[in-house]
């Protein structure tokens, strides 16, 4: 099936066979796991992911939000039982629905780069799949790699990699798409850390915290923590919370790595506190 990209849902379309090879072969497929592919469009990735989930005795669903596509996968798709077409946004899907196995779960897609961000907070909420691997803007993925004290540096680096593994598997051009887009793109290998180093609680709490921090990334860590209206910390507790992180109150928040920012959003009151 060959249909028009719609701008609207951020669709641009892999067709490049070299590159949709390489992606296929990088999925990680557990015997008689599941795979999850969000957005397979014209089932770019599709018919190679199936010899592979056959050969594994897995099973693949499709999460597909455009009308027409969505039907036609489900019609080509009809007589291949291992093959579970769903016509909704990923965003409304509990992975807990697509396995009860979420730790044979692998989750693959060329995904909306307008949706990046809430699609892989939303991939990261616990209880968490075995491995995500997902093409981002180019952009996007030197800020989920970015160390600290880099420019790219951020709210992203910190909450993706504070419960999980990242790693770039390989960088794709513009020309492999049609539409050709705007910007270069990279696959994205995310390894969620089992078991994971943080309560739920805790995973809250260090994302509004490091959030609020990087709204003001120009300025110096003890004003932020003093002035930000999402903290309001006293003296007391803003030198508390900066020895916690190891940091001092002139620094910023580009300085402090994914541990540091654990341990002063571990170090804020609590309820009652």
């Amino acid at each position: 099936m060959r249909s028009r990209p719609k701008r609207s849902l951020g669709q641009n379309f892999l067709v490049d066979r070299s590159f949709r090879d390489r992606i296929v072969s990088e999925v990680r497929i557990e015997k008689g796991g599941v795979v999850l592919e969000i957005g397979p469009g014209e089932g770019a990735l599709t018919r190679g992911l199936l010899e592979r989930v056959e050969g594994a005795e897995a099973r693949l669903v499709l999460v597909e939000l455009d009308d027409a596509l969505a039907a036609h996968l489900a019609e080509d798709l009809a007589e291949r039982p291992r093959v579970t077409v769903l016509h909704r946004s990923i965003l409304d899907l509990p992975l807990g629905e697509v396995s009860d196995a979420l730790g044979r779960l692998s989750v693959v897609g060329n995904i909306p780069y307008n949706l990046t961000s809430p699609i892989l907070f939303h991939l990261l909420a616990p209880p968490r799949p075995l491995e995500i691997l997902v093409m981002v803007q180019r952009e996007v993925a030197d800020r989920i790699l970015a160390e600290p004290g880099s420019r790219t540096y951020g709210a992203l680096s910190v909450g993706v990699r504070a419960v999980a593994s990242a790693e770039r598997v390989m960088n794709v051009p513009p020309g492999a798409f049609r539409p050709a887009p705007k910007v270069s793109s990279a696959v994205v290998r995310i390894v969620p850390t089992v078991p994971p180093d943080l309560t739920p609680a805790e995973e809250g709490e260090l994302r509004s915290f490091t959030r609020a921090l990087f709204q003001w990334r120009r300025k110096q860590l003890g004003k932020i923590l003093r002035d930000h209206p999402e903290l309001s910390l006293s003296q007391e507790v803003v030198d508390r919370v900066l020895v916690a992180g190891g940091a001092r109150p002139e620094d910023r928040p580009e300085t402090v790595g994914p541990a540091g920012f654990l341990a002063m959003a571990r170090a804020l009151p609590k309820g009652g506190d």
